[in-house]
């Protein structure tokens, strides 16, 4: 049974500019591959400037909370050293210059068949595969299934993607309902769950008919009414059970895990075919972009050779957006490589920009919308007097940084700015607490 969720918006869609364009495979000149592409320590690398290197192939590493990367085409190393990355940050990245062969590295082990493997066995070969969370967060999914383990009752697939624009997912559930599935019983298998639920918006009735079709006996199908950010984890998780997951508390804490959809399939992928996760589906698309779509990307794919591939742009976008418009991070150049959470590159043309100073007028609509039940208005004023006493008591860490109040915020304040520096200072307040 669907149910609903607090607070919520329901901002235009624009789907219609990709929904019907099948992924285009991608073969690009070079790609940059970042060594930190996940929450958690980076990778340190382990290959070297002139070493020729086969698609799949470990090309870094780490210990602790770290998983793997894989090159992602076969080629040449060229360049080991700091890249820009959508984050707006400089890492470390190795930058293969694809020679086009997509020769794999013989190392990759395929499976018929996984009724003999323990699920610690089956989590080690996710740990190695390099899996992240690919809805956006990027966590460790073998982390999230190893800390499930005899906790979680329920297994929710999220198939919502309800961030405009983007129809990356979209197309994943109909090009590959079956990769999905597969994925999905693999986590059935390691969690062992009472119950197992596919949740996605009704805007998206190709994708549902085609997941119905490869649906097992003992999984279910749930259309979800459209509304964001149903996409976060404890949104869909209310909608789906009605449970509610406590204030700075994890999903395994109501018996709840939910991994992305193209999580499932690079399972999937994984486990049966020994491939790692080194490509992804990709939303280009604006009204900035001549010929919007989706592309099956290598990890590392530079965004100038996507903009290009869609047709470049019609104007100069006034924003490039690595994901959607309402939690996307703008991006301040071009010649930064994609990584393992990014579904989307969205290029937006200017928008008539208000002349005034915003101002609160105390209207209260972004504590009605706001999913997670905080009250931004107090947190903004917190934030901008450095207050940390009241940021924590207000549980500003608890935001999930939707933009739904800044989206129905009349006075236009930038509320999610405002909440990413708050948490920055509250995060370097307890390092220096903790160096002491």
């Amino acid at each position: 049974m669907a149910r609903s969720f607090f607070g919520g918006v329901h901002p235009k869609g624009y789907k219609e500019l990709t929904k019907e364009k099948a992924p285009v495979i991608l073969q690009p000149k070079l790609v940059s591959i970042a060594m930190n592409q996940h929450i958690g320590r980076p990778c340190s690398p382990l290959v070297q400037v002139g070493q020729r290197v086969l698609v799949g192939q470990k090309i870094g590493d780490g210990e602790g909370l770290c998983v793997p990367v894989h090159a992602s085409v076969s080629g040449t190393v060229v360049a080991v050293e700091n890249h820009a990355t959508p984050g707006g940050t400089y890492t470390l990245c190795v930058v293969i210059e694809n020679d086009g062969r997509d020769t794999l590295f013989p190392g990759l082990k395929k499976r018929e068949n996984i009724d003999g493997l323990s699920p610690e066995e089956l989590i080690a070969i996710i740990r190695e595969a390099g899996i992240t969370g690919m809805g956006g967060a990027g966590f460790p999914t073998h982390v999230k299934l190893s800390s499930g383990l005899g906790k979680v009752d329920t297994v929710i697939v999220n198939g919502a993607e309800c961030e405009p624009y983007i129809t990356a997912d979209d197309r994943l559930m109909r090009e590959s309902p079956e990769r999905i599935i597969r994925g999905l019983q693999v986590i059935q298998k390691i969690l062992r769950p009472k119950r197992t639920a596919i949740g996605l918006e009704n805007n998206k009735p190709a994708a549902a008919a085609a997941m119905k079709q490869a649906l097992p006996a003992d999984m279910e199908l749930l259309t979800l009414k459209v509304r964001y950010p149903q996409g976060a984890e404890k949104q869909l998780i209310q909608a789906v059970t009605g449970r509610q997951v406590p204030p700075g508390g994890l999903p395994a804490q109501v018996g709840c895990a939910v991994f992305n959809a193209a999580t499932c399939a690079a399972i999937c992928d994984a486990v049966y075919d020994g491939l790692p996760l080194i490509r992804r589906i990709i939303t280009v698309t604006g009204q900035a972009i001549r010929e919007p779509g989706n592309f099956l990307a290598p990890i590392g794919t530079y965004y100038s050779e996507l903009i290009e591939a869609a047709g470049g742009f019609v104007k100069a976008p006034d924003k490039v957006l690595c994901g959607g418009p309402m939690m996307g991070i703008a991006q301040h150049r071009l010649d930064c490589g994609t990584i393992k959470g990014n579904n989307a590159l969205t290029c937006l043309l200017e928008n008539k920009k208000s002349s005034y100073e915003p101002q609160c007028i105390r209207c209260g609509k972004c504590v009605e919308v706001c999913p997670m039940h905080l009250q931004p208005v107090f947190l903004h004023r917190a934030s901008t007097k450095s207050d940390l006493a009241k940021l924590e008591k207000g549980n500003v860490m608890d935001c999930i940084e939707c933009g739904c109040c800044a989206y129905t915020c009349p006075a236009e304040i930038p509320l999610v700015q405002s909440f990413r520096r708050g948490k920055q200072l509250l995060r370097a307040q307890k390092a220096k607490e903790a160096a002491k």
